[in-house]
């Protein structure tokens, strides 16, 4: 079976292109369809696009620019990892769900449970982040003319408004939203592809390329850090913003259920969405940096947001209002698409009793969409910003928190998938890295580990109670959370994922979790990893 799991009907999925041999590959993994399969490649690589956005970094433009190649280069090893697990086993359980496949005998059900939770917060994490940023760029561009001084209490209004919009538009299906990752894909595209030439055009001045390439800045906040770091642990830490944007990929693996030839499409989705994502990211920084005028004011910029002084400089106030404008936009779709893969990872974890089951369900007045899920992704991504109600250095961590978390969540699958080739071998779909396939994950996994230590390291000088990095508590909370759960409650039910429809044709309820897990463990159905 060296081409992937093959179905009942006896063909390798993914090989045909129909509708069907998606329908089976899913059915033999134990799952019914219930999400509408809608999505053509183009639409599921333009989700994992659109959720991929680009920002200034601690380090000045040398380790900006630099750190982007860097960064990319070791993501996309983590993508090639990805992409060969998705093809093997698309649902839109994602990450838990392979971990679960991959484990050892036994482990399934552990593994799942902790990498669900860590992709479950990083999900979560990454929805605040994308729109709270949005919400702090409608807020900054308000103040260019008028007398509009944001507080914290209208970003969290405006924040909210933007997470209303998100899920209700996310309410209404696949169908709606296809055509808005199509605008989505113009306007990350060729949109800010204009801008970024447009800027490049007008500015009356450009950089050398020694400022752009090799200029250094210690953005952390006090000159005594130099004293007790030095400019490459900086560097290091000026990575954290890039690694961020470097996010959100495995949605292409969360709307695997829903995108034909699934096992072909969901992993060139991962990887399109990293290639194309590094190469227009590269430019777009290229096409600021090169514009800057006037460095400090840039980074000190009145407005608080660089990119918004830089267009200020090159094309006025008004100039700057509508390109800046254009991109809200862009940061409204990603908002709203990262709000869609929230929702599919929670639809299939809670299909499989990691969330209560009341959450596995999908409406067929809304063309099946996961509606139950959708407004509980947005309602835990308001709750989490509420700390910026008090502390934004508490809520700064969000970027770091969504790192981590998915990261790890990506990690441990491939690491396990390492750990247990035979196993690996006897389910790969149609792509397959072959003889690259254990260097490609050492390397992914050792980058993972990398940026989990530089994420928990401080940011800023002097470390005390308003710059902590709060990330390792909220990480470690996850961890021990998910850790004594299990030992004390979810290990007594959790099994990992659930084959569903035997369960059916048993008669088994399986909105009854305690009878699932029990016929599991009894035999009578067989577990989603064997």
């Amino acid at each position: 079976m060296s081409a992937g799991i093959e179905s009942d009907t006896g063909a390798v999925p993914g090989v045909a292109s129909s509708t069907n041999t998606d329908e089976d590959l899913l059915a033999h993994l134990g799952y019914k369809q219930d999400l509408q399969r809608e999505w053509s490649l183009i639409h599921n690589f333009g989700v994992s696009f659109s959720i991929i956005s680009y920002g200034l970094i601690t380090g000045g433009p040398g380790v900006m620019s630099v750190g982007w190649i860097v960064t990319n280069f070791f993501t996309f090893f983590v993508g090639l990892g990805m992409a060969e697990i998705v093809s093997a086993v698309p649902t839109s359980g994602g990450p838990y769900f392979w971990a679960a496949i991959l484990a050892p005998e036994g482990w399934g059900g552990l593994m799942a449970w902790f990498t669900g939770w860590f992709n479950l917060l990083g999900q979560v994490a990454v929805t605040t982040g994308i729109t709270f940023g949005g919400a702090n760029l409608i807020s900054t561009v308000a103040t260019v003319k008028g007398n509009y001084s944001p507080t914290p209490g209208k970003i969290i209004g405006i924040y909210a408004a933007l997470l209303f919009s998100h899920a209700v538009v996310n309410t209404f299906g696949v169908k709606i939203l296809k055509y808005l990752n199509n605008l989505s894909i113009l306007l990350h595209s060729v949109g800010i592809s204009c801008i970024a030439i447009a800027v490049l055009a007008k500015a009356p001045t450009h950089q050398s390329a020694k400022f752009v390439f090799a200029t250094f800045n210690d953005g952390t906040g006090d000159p005594g850090w130099s004293t007790i770091a030095s400019p490459a642990y900086v560097a290091i830490i000026g990575i954290l913003v890039a690694q961020y944007t470097i996010t959100g990929y495995d949605a292409s693996a969360h709307l695997s259920e829903e995108t034909k030839n699934a096992s072909r499409a969901a992993p060139y989705g991962v990887l399109m969405s990293l290639v194309v994502s590094a190469v227009f990211g590269f430019f777009i920084i290229l096409a600021f940096l090169f514009s800057i005028q006037d460095f400090e004011r840039t980074v000190g910029s009145d407005y608080g947001q660089p990119v918004l002084q830089i267009f200020v400089d090159v094309f006025g106030e008004n100039g700057a209002i509508a390109l800046f404008s254009i991109i809200i936009i862009c940061v409204w779709h990603c908002g709203l698409f990262s709000l869609t893969s929230n929702s599919r990872m929670m639809y299939g974890f809670a299909r499989d009793a990691g969330l209560p089951r009341w959450f596995a369900h999908t409406d067929a007045r809304f063309k099946n969409s996961p509606v139950r899920t959708i407004w509980l992704a947005a309602l835990l991504a308001f709750c989490l910003a509420l700390p910026s109600l008090g502390s934004g250095v508490a809520f700064a961590a969000c970027t770091s928190i969504a790192t981590i978390g998915l990261y790890l969540s990506y990690g441990l699958p491939i690491l396990l998938g390492l750990l247990a080739p035979n196993r690996f071998n006897k389910i790969k779909g149609p792509f397959n890295l072959g003889r690259f396939s254990a260097p490609v994950a050492v390397i992914a996994t050792c980058w993972i580990a990398f940026i989990t230590i530089v994420f928990c390291l401080p940011t800023a000088y002097p470390v005390t109670q308003f710059t902590l990095n709060y990330t390792v508590c909220a990480v470690g909370a996850i961890f021990f959370g998910a850790f004594f759960s299990w030992i004390f409650w979810a290990k007594n039910w959790f099994v990992g994922p659930i084959r569903e429809i035997e369960a059916q044709n048993r008669g088994i309820d399986i909105d009854d979790e305690e009878a699932l897990a029990k016929a599991e463990k009894d035999g009578i159905i067989p577990h989603a990893t064997k």
